[in-house]
Parts: C-alpha cells; sequence; structure tokens
C-alpha cells in the first residue's frame, strides 16, 4: 500500500536538500523560500504519479518537465539557472544511483543519502565553485526594485574617497532600469553629469589593471545584500559585468 502522505512529504525533503546541496555547490546563498515551493512543486508532481488515472506523469517525458519546473521556480529562468539546474540533476541521478546501490525502496537510505549530498558539497566546495560566491541584491528607490546576483570579488576595491564606504557596482541594463540614463551617458560621466538629469548622481574615482577613471553613482535607500540591509552607493558600469552568471560586484568584507 502507498501512503500519499508518506510518498510526498519524503520527496519533499529529499527535493529541498538536493536544491540546497545544488546552491551551496554553486555558490549563491539561495532564496528558502523559492526551495521551499520548489521542493513543494517536486512533492506535488510526486504524489500525482501514485494517483488513479494520473500514473501517466511518471512517463519519461513528464518526469522531465516537472524537473525544468522545478529548476525555474527555484533557481529562476537566466544562464546561471541552467548551471544550477544541471547541478540539481546531477545530484538527482546520483542519489538515484546511491539509494540503489545501498537499498532499494528504503525511507532512511533515501533521506541519509540526500543529507550526504548536501553534507559533502557544504564541506566540500564551502558554497564556492572556482572560488567565486555570489549573493543576492536588491536595490530600491522607493518607486522601483529591481533583485540581481552579485559576485563577491576580493578584488572590488571600489570605495568612496570621503567616507570610505563600500560602493556596488552595476551594469548598464540595471543603471538603465534604476535611472533612465542610456550605455552613452555612462560612458561621459562629466558631461552627464554637468545636465544634472538624474538627481542625486555623483562621481566615483576607480582605478582598474586597464586603467582609471569615473563612474556615475547613486546612494539608494534600500538595497539589500545577502542579510544586510541599507543605504548604499551603487556604481554605474558602461559595460556588461561578467558573463551573465552576475549583474552587480561586491567587494568583500
Amino acid at each position: 500500500m502507498v501512503y500519499l502522505d508518506l510518498v510526498m512529504g519524503l520527496n519533499f525533503l529529499v527535493d529541498y536538500l538536493l536544491l540546497a546541496a545544488s546552491q551551496r555547490l554553486s555558490g549563491f546563498s539561495g532564496d528558502r523560500k523559492r526551495l521551499l515551493a520548489a521542493a513543494a512543486v517536486g512533492a506535488i508532481y510526486s504524489g500525482g504519479c501514485c494517483l488513479p488515472g494520473f500514473r501517466f506523469l511518471a512517463q519519461l517525458h513528464w518526469r522531465i518537465i516537472s524537473l525544468v519546473l522545478i529548476c525555474a521556480v527555484a533557481f529562476g529562468w537566466n544562464k546561471s539557472a541552467w548551471r544550477r539546474g544541471g547541478i540539481f540533476l546531477l545530484l538527482t541521478m546520483a542519489l538515484g544511483g546511491l539509494a540503489m546501490q545501498l537499498e532499494r525502496g528504503n525511507i532512511l537510505t533515501l533521506l541519509l543519502a540526500s543529507a550526504s549530498l548536501w553534507i559533502l558539497t557544504t564541506a566540500a566546495f564551502g558554497g564556492r565553485v572556482g572560488g567565486r560566491s555570489f549573493l543576492p541584491l536588491e536595490i530600491s528607490d522607493g518607486e522601483k526594485t529591481i533583485r540581481l546576483t552579485a559576485l563577491i570579488d576580493s578584488g572590488n576595491t571600489l570605495r568612496d574617497p570621503v567616507s570610505g564606504e563600500e560602493v556596488l557596482v552595476v551594469g548598464p541594463e540595471e543603471a538603465q532600469c534604476l535611472t533612465g540614463l542610456s550605455r552613452e551617458q555612462l560612458s561621459a560621466p562629466m558631461d552627464t553629469l554637468s545636465f544634472r538629469v538624474v538627481p542625486g548622481l555623483r562621481l566615483i574615482p576607480y582605478r582598474a589593471v586597464g586603467g582609471s577613471g569615473m563612474l556615475l553613482a547613486k546612494r539608494f535607500p534600500q538595497v539589500r545584500l545577502g542579510n544586510r540591509t541599507g543605504s548604499a552607493l551603487v556604481a554605474f558600469a558602461p559595460h556588461h559585468l561578467g558573463d551573465g552568471t552576475y549583474q552587480a560586484l561586491a567587494g568583500s568584507k
């Protein structure tokens, strides 16, 4: 006899542990609410497979659709989400193979195996891959809010020359969303500042391997980086940051 609540509860726990392990392995801190929601999707799917009239859901193409839906809910729909989804798929396959090798159909085995995968990825990689770690970033000016992924970069030493405060950096698309400034305006910071097209704009000097110059920047009253919340200076780079995995840079403290 199959107990529906037991099947759904087991799949919820296993999916959550595997999703959390995927986040840790890829270096992202993750959104616990999204992971819980994605695990709930997996639990509902597993329960549906057990119901008379819905057992067709156990077919391969429906399994693939369910995995894509789980990943979309947990990670979103961008380039980094595909990478995290791939890690989730590999961990799922590893868990299935491990459980089959140890003991078929044993609930305790599945839980122990999934928990072990989470512990191993956390201990082995410390939440980072290739020395990179990421945090969710939310910037709001009271009227509009954007949500990004920030790379925690120890090489990012951009500071406010007056207060010494850390300065976050976002790319041109994010800058346009927040301020309406075009890439051309970001590339000519002195001219843009002189026309006072955006209230509160200021200049932040920077020095990099390729040279030095000025970036336009603005203070936003509501910025959330990981668990830190408060006002922050945000500088606007005229060129894209990274390879699409992240949209902002933050210094490590």
